[in-house]
């Protein structure tokens, strides 16, 4: 147990800070199933497809390059399928849509979990905050052209962070999506990790009525290459930190194994998840206007960047 873990019990789940995706998933066989993970060449992310692959299910492991999701499914047991999904290339991500729909590919689950972190300058993509582009719309973009790619009870988990908190006062800066007011790395971070819970969020209002979830977690603080941004004194306190007050990257994957595939978890939607366990989000999070408004920008931006590729 870690040192942060002697001071946080289990909860209701029966797991808590400490319980890792191999925990969470024990007992479990999800032979027959296929689920698709963003990120999957590192950090909990790979961790996350590994232990899926393990128990059974056909991971469908996407990252920036096919080289790298190939590298990563080299490492792994099981039935994988590397695939290419630049989250910041609308491109990439339309052609990695149309390889599964190519094969009739259908999805239990789909775990958005890959992401950048704390830029310490602003970046753009066709013209938007990066972390906003990359965290959020990439994944609204892929989400959104695989919703008819979903079988019956399928699960969309959103993978947020507590970061959501640091989000700008408006919650969503609607007027400065392009980040060139007021920049700051963590708070556009919060933003865009905001944007993930309210994703969450709408999805789960428009899945009403069937049998399919959407649902969004934070998976800790880990020490993970999401850190690459960080000014060198920061990456170097987090290294020193990590044994003692940070997660493992098997603890990190186990909040989002545990939403996507625990049979107690099958008709709960719209919640947000730390630990294993049901949380309360920021009262941004639970807005659902700002998060119908995000939806219905969010469909904007997809349009208007779709449209230049």
């Amino acid at each position: 147990m870690s040192f942060a873990g002697l001071f946080k019990g289990k909860g209701a789940s029966g797991f808590g800070y400490d319980s890792t995706a191999e925990d969470v998933t024990t007992g479990l066989e999800l032979s027959g199933r296929t689920l698709l993970v963003t990120g999957s060449n590192s950090g909990i992310g790979f961790e996350t497809a590994r232990v899926l692959a393990l128990r059974g299910a056909r991971v469908l492991a996407t990252a920036r390059t096919l080289e790298k999701a190939q590298t990563a499914c080299k490492q792994m047991s099981g039935v994988t399928r590397p695939l290419a999904c630049e989250l910041a290339e609308p491109r990439s991500i339309l052609a990695c849509v149309d390889a599964l729909a190519a094969e009739d590919v259908k999805l239990d689950a789909i775990i958005c979990n890959a992401g950048v972190m704390a830029l310490q300058k602003p970046e753009r993509a066709f013209g938007y905050e990066l972390q906003f582009f990359c965290n959020h719309i990439g994944h609204f973009l892929l989400v959104t052209r695989l919703l008819a790619r979903l079988t019956e009870h399928a699960r969309v988990v959103m993978v947020s962070s507590a970061a959501h908190r640091g989000a700008p006062a408006a919650g969503i800066e609607f007027d400065n999506l392009s980040g060139e007011r007021n920049y700051a790395p963590w708070t556009a971070y919060g933003q865009s990790k905001l944007a993930n819970l309210l994703f969450a969020k709408e999805l789960a209002r428009r899945l009403r009525g069937t049998s399919q979830t959407a649902n969004a977690i934070h998976p800790g603080v880990i020490h993970t290459a999401l850190g690459r941004h960080l000014p060198a004194v920061q990456r170097v306190a987090l290294a020193f930190a990590s044994p003692l007050l940070l997660k493992t990257t098997a603890a990190g994957a186990a909040t989002q194994c545990y939403v996507a595939t625990h049979p107690a978890l099958a008709q709960v939607s719209g919640e947000y998840f730390e630990d294993c366990n049901i949380a309360q989000p920021s009262a941004h999070a639970k807005n659902s206007e700002l998060a119908s408004r995000l939806w219905q920008e969010s469909e904007r931006i997809v349009a208007e960047v779709c449209a230049k590729v």
